[in-house]
């Protein structure tokens, strides 16, 4: 069941690969010699338990339910076998125990995904917004782009001093709870984990050069949307395993905002794109008329700088984006 959900669903051909090789190899265990007779000894019409039903089963609404439900299954099948087999035949024992701590491995990188689609399904576009010249001007440029249905900020700027980086940060965050209150627009803060952590931010972006992807969850919680860069499929696949919820993906193309010395090949942003289940965001030179080559590879989000916050209009630009991305969706779905 969490193979068909991985694939059929998320499209996650690591996963999958990685669920479809633990049921071959459970099925090369069950194989020995030791183990070949138990269907011979299987008595169905006098098994006790046939019949008997949970008092309180768990739902199926989402499909993190069906997550959760067949990876307890599984792994408390795994148990005991592992223990049976101890008594029965103990050469395989450790099979049974390797294959179980696979099991808890997947269906962490599958919860993770589920979550992180849910959460993120309506950020299709991710604006990063520096500091702006003061206050003022960064809470009319937040509230212009809230007007403008973003539901996803970086706050992303290197020169500012922490006190005005908290400062900021915690206007945005307040901007976007009281343009809703019950869901509220994510403020992710770049690089700094400290900042995000110590204003109550939806989470934090870190680099290579910042805390690790684990450690920035240990800091931040298991709530947190943990995001990171990746320049190539190894690295996308890493930081995906190590337990983001979200890739930024890139350089795609020349910046105002920053420069690269090189860009990302076509074939990595497609691979990653369609390979992996978490969201991904396109980054570096984004514009409004260069969605349509990234849609065809199969991008779907993207994370802009300047040409919506330098925009005359950044609401009006902002607006552009998520209509043109979900009309490029709807005709390439």
């Amino acid at each position: 069941m969490i193979e068909d959900v991985v694939r059929f669903t998320f499209d996650d051909a690591p996963l999958t690969a990685a669920a479809k090789n633990l049921r071959h190899d459970l099925a090369t265990v069950l194989a020995r010699d030791s183990l070949r007779h138990r269907l011979a000894l299987r008595d169905v019409t006098g098994d006790v338990g046939v019949g008997l039903a949970a008092e309180a089963a768990l739902p199926r609404r989402a499909v993190s339910d069906l997550l959760a439900a067949n990876a307890a299954r599984a792994t408390q099948a795994l148990r005991s076998l592992e223990e049976m087999a101890a008594v029965v035949a103990p050469e395989t024992s450790h099979w049974f125990e390797r294959l179980r701590y696979r099991v808890y491995d997947i269906e962490r990188l599958a919860v993770t995904a589920a979550r992180a689609r849910d959460r993120l399904a309506a950020a299709t576009v991710c604006v990063l917004v520096d500091g702006r010249s003061d206050e003022a001007a960064f809470a009319r440029l937040v509230e212009q782009l809230l007007e403008a249905g973003v539901r996803m900020f970086q706050l992303r700027d290197k020169t500012l001093p922490v006190p005005v980086l908290v400062a900021r940060a915690r206007a945005a965050i307040d901007l976007a709870r009281r343009r809703d209150p019950a869901n509220p627009a994510l403020v992710i803060i770049n690089d700094r984990v400290d900042v995000a952590a110590a204003v109550g931010a939806a989470g934090a972006h870190v680099g290579s050069e910042d805390l690790s992807v684990p450690l920035a969850r240990r800091v931040l919680g298991p709530d947190a949307v943990i995001g990171a860069t990746a320049h190539d499929v190894a690295e996308a696949r890493a930081t995906v395993a190590a337990g983001a919820d979200y890739l930024g993906i890139g350089p795609c193309f020349p910046s105002d905002t920053k420069g690269f010395a090189a860009f990302a090949p076509r074939d990595f942003l497609r691979s990653v794109a369609t390979e992996t289940a978490v969201p991904v965001y396109a980054i570096g030179g984004i514009t409004l008329d260069r969605l349509d080559e990234l849609v065809e590879l199969g991008i779907r989000r993207v994370a802009v700088a300047a040409a919506v916050t330098k925009a005359a209009d950044p609401g009006t630009a902002a607006a552009g984006f998520i209509a043109r991305l979900a009309a490029l969706a709807d005709r390439f779905a």
